[in-house]
């Protein structure tokens, strides 16, 4: 395992106990899981599809897609995020199959369809990631689904509304999502990690050999969001959220 696998794998094996804190993260709040399902039942093919939720962390994408049917395998680097995975599939009385293992080498499937939320940030070489997916998918028929967000923005309107909102967090006691911030080190290798815009993961996944990207916007999961959170701070941490999609 190369240096930077490690720093990943060993930030998220420490995150995992205190991911699901974040309702967003576990998609514990019922009317996002809500709107969560709807997205996955109109981007996932018909179930019951096999699936592979790459970079499944606690399983939230992964228990949601089981739930609507579908045969799920979950992959992750941090054994830490899928124990927890494993707890809440069980809880659940769900089948997921679990694997510990990087982004760019998933299991030979094939698989109906590939999917990820939040992941190829995380990603050294995004392309080749890409790339991989393709390879474990079933062709003709296979499909890419890409959860995604844009939190690359820099302008001064949303450095206030960053400003505005750490000042909120803070005056509701609300803890940071994640254990630390990540390290500059390891953000400086990660091409994807901050994008204020979908054009580069068009490119990536048209680069990679998939074809006709589609991509629709997630009002649901931003309402439900915005709803569950404190007052005027659902609206200054609003991030638009998109469902990639495309064909092997």
């Amino acid at each position: 395992m190369s240096e930077l696998h490690q720093r990943i794998r060993d930030f998220w094996n420490a995150d995992a106990e205190v991911y699901d804190r974040a309702p967003s993260h576990a998609a514990s709040d019922p009317v996002e899981a809500a709107a969560w399902r709807a997205g996955l039942e109109t981007a996932l093919p018909p179930p019951p599809a096999a699936v592979l939720d790459v970079g499944a962390g606690t399983g939230a994408m992964s228990l949601l897609a089981a739930e609507l049917g579908h045969r799920v395998t979950a992959l992750d680097l941090a054994p830490g995020m899928l124990d927890r995975a494993r707890e809440k599939a069980a809880e659940r009385s769900l089948d997921v199959a679990f694997v510990v293992g990087p982004a760019e080498s998933p299991p030979a499937g094939p698989f109906d369809a590939v999917m990820e939320r939040h992941v190829l940030w995380t990603t050294a070489d995004p392309v080749a990631v890409l790339r991989a997916w393709r390879a474990v998918t079933r062709r003709p028929g296979g499909r890419l689904v890409l959860f995604e967000g844009l939190w690359g923005r820099t302008d001064l309107v949303q450095r206030t509304r960053d400003v505005a909102a750490e000042a909120l967090r803070k005056l509701y006691a609300i803890p940071y999502d994640h254990h630390a911030r990540y390290d500059p080190e390891v953000l400086a290798q990660l091409p994807f990690s901050r994008l204020p815009s979908a054009q580069p993961l068009i490119g990536a996944v048209y680069q990679a050999g998939w074809r006709a990207v589609r991509i629709r916007r997630l009002r649901d999961v931003e309402w439900a969001r915005r709803i569950a959170a404190k007052p005027l701070l659902g609206a200054l941490e609003q991030v638009p959220q998109y469902a990639l999609t495309a064909d092997a």
